[in-house]
């Protein structure tokens, strides 16, 4: 009895959690160390400003963004954690939340969702993506899977993953074919012809008709970071237009 209540409430929560962010745009507020809106009172800001023009849930990184997040706004907040300077050889590498300590950095930290390289891609310490789900599972979590092939999408929901987003199409070694300047509709496509799970476009997703066709196609919500969160990039994309 005891472990059939303990299920009926993780599923309450997880289904409540996963129903929030249904159709919603969701805002990734991240920033390296070395960038200037890096300081603590600057994300907070930038976080603010975000759900003060609609997001309906945050995508933040590292324990002191997370509970900010938790603490100021009453939003679902998806945690990951990454490293401070990312590796040139990044594409080859499992850095998005890759091991358990990772993940129960996160979830300390208060994160409603936990989202993790998912790929079929070895892990540090040759730990395994389904334990990294079971142990975000035990703590009453939501488990997403950052993606960047249909082949990563099928192995995580095998491993048990709540959520697919395809937040590393293009950022793999493996997902090198999809598009460099756009969001991969196609991978969008396919997981959800394929994956019977909630799925979210994340990555390159620079204008609002971008989001329109992601819904229009069947994603459960759409994540946006640097269109919105890296003004660096913003003003490159103004300052070193093609043709210029």
């Amino acid at each position: 009895m005891c472990g059939e209540y303990f299920f009926f409430r993780y599923n309450l929560f997880m289904n409540s959690v996963i129903d929030k962010i249904k159709d919603t745009v969701i805002v990734s507020v991240q920033a390296m160390p070395s960038e200037a809106l890096y300081a603590e009172q600057c994300m907070c800001a930038m976080m603010k400003s975000v759900i003060n023009g609609g997001a309906g849930a945050l995508r933040v990184a590292g324990v002191r963004d997370i509970k900010n997040a938790k603490k100021l706004f009453n939003v679902p907040v998806i945690g990951i954690t990454k490293p401070e300077v990312i590796p040139k050889n990044y594409k080859e590498l499992v850095y998005i939340t890759p091991n358990i300590k990772d993940v129960i950095d996160v979830v300390g930290a208060g994160a409603d969702i936990v989202a993790m390289d998912g790929t079929l891609r070895k892990r540090p310490n040759d730990e395994k993506l389904k334990d990294l789900v079971k142990y975000t599972h035990i703590h009453k979590r939501v488990a997403m899977a950052d993606v960047g092939t249909i082949e990563d999408a099928l192995y995580a929901k095998d491993c048990g993953a709540d959520i697919i987003s395809t937040t590393l199409a293009g950022y793999t070694i493996e997902s090198l074919s999809s598009p460099s300047d756009g969001p991969d509709f196609e991978l969008l496509r396919q997981i959800i012809k394929q994956v019977d799970l909630p799925v979210i476009l994340e990555g390159r997703i620079w204008q609002p008709w971008q989001v329109d066709k992601a819904f229009d196609i069947g994603a459960h919500s759409v994540v946006i970071g640097s269109a919105i969160t890296r003004p660096q990039l913003i003003t490159k994309r103004f300052v070193f237009r093609e043709g210029k």
